[in-house]
């Protein structure tokens, strides 16, 4: 249907990601793994993830950009698809994985958004 289904993750950048995820851990209870990840299950193949990354990672785009939110799409071609139509600026990369296909857009405020059809089973 070519669509969003969910939100897959929320990815902050950090200045320290091993200390915030100690914070997390310690002031909300939030399991965060020594790397700064952490998956929830929300019942049957939905899952968010919370991930930090280094301030200094390109992964996020522009490096004033302190959030990326990934959303789950049903199917990431028709997507991107749809969003050229709409005049959105699409990144030309994609990417494959055993977690799903990636691609990312970026919004009217300059913000990269990550899309991700997963794997299935995932």
């Amino acid at each position: 249907m070519a669509k969003v289904t969910g939100i897959g993750g929320v990815f902050l950048r950090a200045r320290d990601p091993a200390r915030l995820a100690e914070w997390y851990r310690r002031t909300l209870g939030v399991p965060m793994s020594d790397g700064g990840a952490v998956t929830f299950h929300w019942g049957g193949a939905e899952t968010t993830t919370l991930a930090l990354f280094a301030q200094d990672t390109d992964y996020f785009g522009e490096p004033g950009q302190r959030v990326m939110i990934n959303f789950r799409v049903d199917d990431l071609v028709l997507v991107l698809e749809r969003l050229r139509t709409h005049g959105v600026e699409v990144l030309p990369q994609t990417e494959d994985s055993e977690f799903g296909r990636f691609g990312w857009c970026v919004d009217p405020e300059g913000n990269r958004v990550e899309l991700w059809e997963p794997a299935p089973g995932m």
